[in-house]
């Protein structure tokens, strides 16, 4: 193989760079041109094939640095359909004639999925990365346990459902223990939530503070490092008098509290707290407001005023809970040590499986109580349901303890190998060095793209 197409797909994580670095760096050794693809599956659309070749004469082009979050080669959120056969065999004709005989995607689970279709006429893998860390399998049979029924009201006109797990959860059984950028996000979460604590204790309010992660509660888990009195995830229904109880108990003694709850965590029903609320916007469309607003207002209503009156300590309950999103900062900036360094590692497993012949296959991160972390090839058909499907990784059940509303102590087993040394020396210093460096009052923001955009190549049309 001589030369390899890599792109970056889905939302943005903090590592992204750096996978692409480790790619460039194995390509290199191998004698491998890596023509990194523009703006993700999107560039396959374009007849042109915007394109930049990342390691001309085999050395990486300067702007790729792996300490800089996000990709410079862009991505999106475009998928190719799998059905469309036509356009199937248009872009794979537009690849060939880059040169290109293999593709690496770097992407979740959204890009998993979205590279099938060209895995049967292209040898392409996937490098893993998501801040939810919800790329990845349980025990390696998880897959098995979905079931699918007819639904017209549904969005595919499918729904599915989980039957209760069939296997002993063994942290050295997960599949792809974590994913690069999901470090980062905890540690900008954790730090936010440390920050918004001081404030709710000056002021004794209640903050309710949410983070990312629609269906999988691993990065509120990882909060739990920034020390918040509640933890919430979307795999937990909601159980409003336990909660209100909690929450009373801990005002009592310590004058507030700080909730943090996953972006998707559901009632006890099962339906998402923050889908919609009943106020309307200007236009009367329906105002969406967030799990955290939803959460707040069933927490004024449980509490009342009165309560807050009664310690003097404001005239409202709406006054006494706030909120706070960490929002798309847990997505940016500078990745840490633990997400640059096996993204890297990631990157170059990709490119190895592709030398070996690998095809349809995922670099994956391992880990286990004797050999600690290592990179694997698993076969990316693994991770698929019976009818081709990949799903989210959920927080497994073992892993939090909804009674006291945090990581359970398997939980903090899990959590354990990837925070202990994941901030490097060099983490530090890079903040002491650059956050008020004076020529930041002087000099204007240079963007990577500038540069990018000087060492973009088309195809003849």
């Amino acid at each position: 193989m001589k030369r390899i197409g890599i792109l970056t797909a889905g939302g943005d994580t903090p590592a992204l760079n750096a996978t692409i670095h480790g790619a460039v760096v194995r390509a290199n050794q191998l004698k491998i041109e890596l023509f990194g693809l523009v703006k993700g599956f999107n560039c396959l659309f374009n007849e042109r094939v915007p394109h930049v070749h990342l390691n001309p004469l085999f050395q990486a082009i300067p702007e790729l640095d792996p300490t800089v979050g996000g990709t410079l080669i862009g991505s999106s959120r475009d998928y190719v359909d799998s059905e469309d056969a036509t356009q199937l065999d248009m872009i794979v004709s537009r690849l060939k004639r880059t040169g290109v005989e293999g593709l690496i995607c770097v992407g979740g689970d959204g890009t998993l999925n979205g590279l099938q279709p060209l895995a049967e006429r292209l040898p392409t893998v996937l490098a893993p990365k998501t801040i939810d860390n919800d790329l990845g399998l349980n025990y390696p049979g998880e897959p098995d346990e979905w079931l699918r029924a007819v639904d017209p009201s549904a969005r595919h006109g499918v729904r599915y459902s989980r039957t209760p797990a069939r296997s002993t959860f063994d942290l050295n059984q997960i599949v792809n223990y974590v994913t690069p950028g999901y470090a980062t996000a905890v540690f900008v979460a954790a730090q936010g939530i440390q920050r918004i604590r001081t404030t709710a204790e000056s002021h004794r309010r209640i903050a309710i503070i949410e983070v990312m992660g629609r269906h999988s509660g691993y990065i509120a888990l990882g909060t739990a490092y920034g020390q918040p009195d509640i933890i919430l995830v979307p795999e937990s229904p909601l159980d409003l008098d336990t909660l209100v109880d909690r929450v009373r108990h801990l005002y009592d003694l310590q004058k507030n509290v700080v909730i943090v709850c996953g972006e998707g965590i559901v009632d006890e029903a099962g339906h998402e707290l923050g889908a919609e609320s009943t106020s309307t916007d200007p236009a009367g469309n329906i105002a969406l407001s967030g799990a955290a607003e939803a959460l707040r207002t069933r927490l004024v209503d449980a509490l009342g005023d009165r309560y807050f009156q009664n310690y003097r300590r404001g005239e409202s309950a709406r006054e006494a809970i706030f909120t706070r999103k960490v929002g798309h900062t847990q997505r940016g900036g500078r990745p840490i040590l633990f997400d640059r360094f096996y993204a890297g590692l990631l990157g170059a497993k990709a490119v190895d499986l592709l030398v070996e012949g690998q095809n349809n296959a995922a670099a994956i991160l391992q880990h286990d109580s004797s050999r600690g972390f290592h990179v694997e090839g698993f076969d990316a058909n693994r991770f698929r349901d019976r009818w081709g499907l990949i799903h989210a990784r959920r927080l497994h059940p073992e892993l939090y303890d909804p009674t006291q509303m945090k990581p359970s102590k398997t939980g903090n087993q899990y959590l354990l190998p990837i925070f202990t040394s994941a901030i490097g020396h060099d983490d530090a210093e890079h903040m002491r060095q650059t956050i008020f460096n004076p020529g930041n009052l002087s000099h204007p923001y240079h963007s990577i793209n500038t540069d990018v955009q000087k060492r973009i190549r088309y195809i003849e049309a």
